[in-house]
């Protein structure tokens, strides 16, 4: 991809991020990932719980839309909207494809980035862990089966059970509590762990699980990230951040 708009600090590329109102950990941990000459700037958005029926879909695109005309403006090289259960729409390319039809800004979603990245490191059995309730973890299963992998185990921390209102505390789960709600899901046999929410902190982690558990731990931060770079043309190497951003 050729780089259009350079910029003091951003001489490799800019990157636009959307995250939910409530998100303080996605923006954490991309400062901490972001190499030297790219930069990322950021929107929030309203979190959208109906995208399944027509009316949520059309409602989603319409407030994507008017973010992605916003970010536009700031001249970015790429577009994540980083909401995993927000963005799980199938088939999984449509949301990303249909914003950038409508935009002209290269797009990647946080569930698309995640089935890619799964792809990659040639995962199809999956140990899951999720801070979310359980209609939230049915609706991930759902879609990590439909795109072909099987999810042989699943658990989530509740958060949110008792409305949107409680997805705030998603963000202050203490990193030992994260390691050991993943530690608790590993099945042994799985090929890959993932984490999901983009709210979850779990960066730390990463190397430490995939030295501790022999598989590769993809997180959806990590994931977003990743496929975001990739869309820019940025191919750098990471040795802190797991295999999938050491490797691939």
């Amino acid at each position: 991809m050729t780089l259009r708009h350079k910029s003091a600090y951003s001489q490799r590329a800019k990157l636009g991020l959307i995250t939910p109102p409530t998100n303080t950990v996605n923006e954490a941990e991309w400062a901490r990932m972001m190499p030297e000459g790219v930069t990322f700037h950021t929107h929030r958005m309203p979190l959208h719980a109906d995208t399944q029926s027509e009316a949520g879909k059309a409602h989603l695109m319409e407030d994507l839309g008017q973010v992605f005309g916003l970010l536009k403006q700031a001249r970015v090289d790429a577009i994540a909207y980083a909401c995993t259960a927000g963005s799980m729409i199938n088939p999984v390319n449509a949301l990303p494809d249909s914003l950038t039809a409508m935009t002209g800004a290269p797009a990647v979603t946080t569930s698309a980035a995640i089935i890619k990245a799964l792809k990659t490191l040639g995962a199809t059995r999956l140990s899951v862990a999720t801070p979310y309730h359980d209609a939230l973890n049915a609706h991930e299963t759902h879609f990590l089966e439909d795109n072909g992998f099987e999810v042989i185990g699943l658990s989530g921390l509740g958060i949110g059970a008792s409305g949107p209102q409680d997805y705030v505390r998603i963000a202050e789960t203490p990193l030992e509590a994260v390691a050991a709600h993943a530690r608790s899901v590993f099945v042994p046999g799985c090929d890959a762990l993932l984490i999901t929410c983009t709210d979850f902190p779990t960066l730390p982690l990463v190397p430490m699980l995939e030295a501790e558990l022999g598989v590769p731990v993809v997180t959806s931060n990590q994931a977003t990230f990743w496929a975001m770079l990739r869309l820019a043309g940025i191919e750098d190497r990471f040795t802190d951040f797991g295999r999938l951003l050491a490797d691939h």
